[in-house]
């Protein structure tokens, strides 16, 4: 039988549970990738591959809908019994803002807009912990895309440490075209790459956005060309770069610290 569910799942120890939503079963599957419904996650068995598989793997990689392999003994788990033919998605556990919510609460602020841009940030736990630094950095909201990046599901929402009940995340279809709106609202756009500039150059005190990319690949060319300027961190040891999370963090307080400066540590 096909269905969509609600489950409890424990992690770690008996106290810490988290619930998520399911679908499983390959037609219900197919259905909602195929209705746009948002999507955090397709699940599918190691054992399982072919026919009908193959045609809903290929839809999430058309879709950018993250794919994650696991036994059937945990799909088993997750679908809590439920016959699920080798496959299964998950869905954001979290309602998400609008833009201009995050720039009215700007406004509200009687601050200049702080934004925090993921550009395809897919590891829940570092967006998790980029969510909870922004809200202890006073940003006023998170904009993250649709596709080929994670949503908020319940794992997010842990790693956030609460951060979710009080800092506005928006989800967009496309981050570029994002970028060129909040330009055209006088907002300067600053990217993190390791060919940069020295982040600590510039006036954070402007209203701005600081855009985190891809744990591997960074940030995508297209949304690197509408970045106003490119900033990078110094690196003295011997890798050339620091966990998305922990980059973010330092490139927020920053932002901090230049507002402070500027306005005299009010």
């Amino acid at each position: 039988m096909e269905k969509e569910i609600n489950i409890n799942i424990k992690e770690n120890t008996v106290e810490d549970k988290e619930e998520i939503q399911v679908i499983c079963g390959r037609n219900a599957v197919f259905e909602a990738i195929r209705s746009g419904r948002e999507i955090d996650r397709l699940l599918v068995a190691h054992s399982v591959s072919g026919g009908s598989v193959t045609a809903i793997i290929a839809k999430c990689k058309q879709s950018g809908i993250l794919i994650k392999e696991v036994s059937p003994q945990k799909l088993d788990f997750l679908c809590g019994g439920a016959n699920h033919q080798g496959v299964a998605v998950q869905f954001a556990s979290q309602s998400y803002a609008e833009v201009e919510d995050i720039l009215k609460k700007a406004e509200e602020s009687g601050k200049p807009p702080f934004i925090i841009i993921c550009d395809e940030i897919e590891d829940p736990h570092n967006l998790g912990a980029i969510i909870r630094t922004a809200e202890c950095c006073g940003a006023h909201g998170i904009i993250i895309p649709k596709r080929r990046s994670a949503s908020l599901n319940a794992t997010v929402a842990k790693s956030a440490s609460g951060a979710l009940e009080y800092m506005p995340v928006a989800r967009v279809t496309n981050i570029a075209n994002e970028i060129e709106k909040l330009k055209e609202k006088g907002i300067w756009v600053f990217g993190a790459d390791m060919d940069g500039k020295d982040y600590t150059y510039f006036d954070y005190s402007i209203p701005c956005a600081i855009v985190i990319g891809n744990e591997g690949k960074g940030i995508g060319p297209l949304v690197a060309k509408k970045c106003d300027e490119m900033i990078s961190l110094p690196m003295f040891g011997q890798i050339n770069s620091l966990n998305a999370s922990v980059a973010a963090g330092v490139l927020m307080y920053e932002v901090v610290r230049k507002r402070n400066v500027k306005t005299g540590g009010a």
